[in-house]
């Protein structure tokens, strides 16, 4: 069995992708990984070049943001078609996985690979939010996404690059793997998050008003979104020791809940309890 990792990246460096980190996270598990880098305004290619592997296999794109969203797609396909594997790990670049998945991930790989009725394996979802303790499970923040698909040519990734679909458009059948994607791309200062959601107004048209007006994003009061008490991925150490509101957060959370065993023991969990209305209509549909 050969698996493949795959993602795009343009302007990385500038808007702070925990690049590298999401590539390291899964190549132990990978035999090859494409890289899709898009022309850039930064070192953002230098970057990955640097990323010490012979795995990593790049692919210099120039990409056309008149499309809008639909770009995404277009340049996830092309990082797509150059995938060998059997599996095809797709990963956006702000996306991580937790080392204590991967035996599990490949056991998945391994059990469903001679499965033709398995085209894809789906991941639960942890959105962190303004502190790497604190996660989103409101309306428009999806809580689930299919992230290995089968490398037969007949699954694409479709409109924002955020799921895939088959060529002869019936559902996908999909294996949930039980294993978290952690995805950093909305714990940033309030400064580079008003950045990054100007920078995305090139490809989304919704608003950027309050960014546009104070250069600042406002996360607000993080004490009304649950706590995560588990561990992250160790690609994220040093970037989530360098972030100063979740160090803030943190202390917060261990004075207010020192009692709780799934902080004594760093469980990895989270609350199944959805909230149909969304706390922030704003923000009811976050981009990667």
């Amino acid at each position: 069995m050969r698996v493949s990792g795959f993602t795009i990246v343009r302007n990385g460096v500038k808007l702070q992708y925990p690049i590298a980190e999401s590539i390291q996270s899964i190549l132990p598990i990978c035999d090859e990984f494409i890289v899709n880098v898009g022309k850039s305004d930064d070192e953002t290619l230098e970057l990955v070049k640097r990323i010490s592997s012979d795995k990593i296999k790049i692919v210099e794109t120039e990409w056309d943001l008149a499309q809008g969203p639909g770009v995404l797609a277009e340049q996830t396909n092309i990082a797509l078609g150059h995938c060998q594997g059997d599996w095809a790990f797709y990963l956006q670049t702000d996306e991580v996985v937790h080392e204590a998945d991967l035996p599990r991930l490949l056991l998945c790989m391994k059990r469903y690979l001679g499965d033709p009725t398995v085209d894809a394996l789906r991941f639960r979802w942890l959105h962190f939010f303004g502190s790497h303790w604190r996660y989103r499970i409101d309306a428009g923040w999806y809580q689930k996404q299919d992230r290995i698909v089968r490398n037969s040519g007949q699954i694409r990734s479709f409109g924002d690059a955020f799921a895939f679909v088959r060529n002869d458009k019936r559902p996908l059948r999909v294996k949930n793997t039980g294993a978290f994607i952690y995805h950093y791309g909305w714990v940033y200062s309030e400064e580079v998050m008003a950045q990054r959601r100007l920078n995305q107004g090139e490809i989304w048209s919704d608003g950027r008003e309050q960014e546009q007006q104070t250069g600042r994003y406002e996360f607000g009061d993080l004490g009304r979104f649950p706590v995560y008490f588990g561990s992250h991925p160790a690609v994220m150490r040093n970037w989530i020791a360098g972030h100063k509101l979740s160090a803030e957060d943190w202390t917060a959370i261990v004075r207010r809940y020192w009692w709780n065993p799934l902080l004594w023991f760093r469980v990895r969990y989270k609350t199944g309890r959805r909230i149909k209305q969304a706390i922030n209509k704003d923000l009811t549909k976050p981009p990667s």
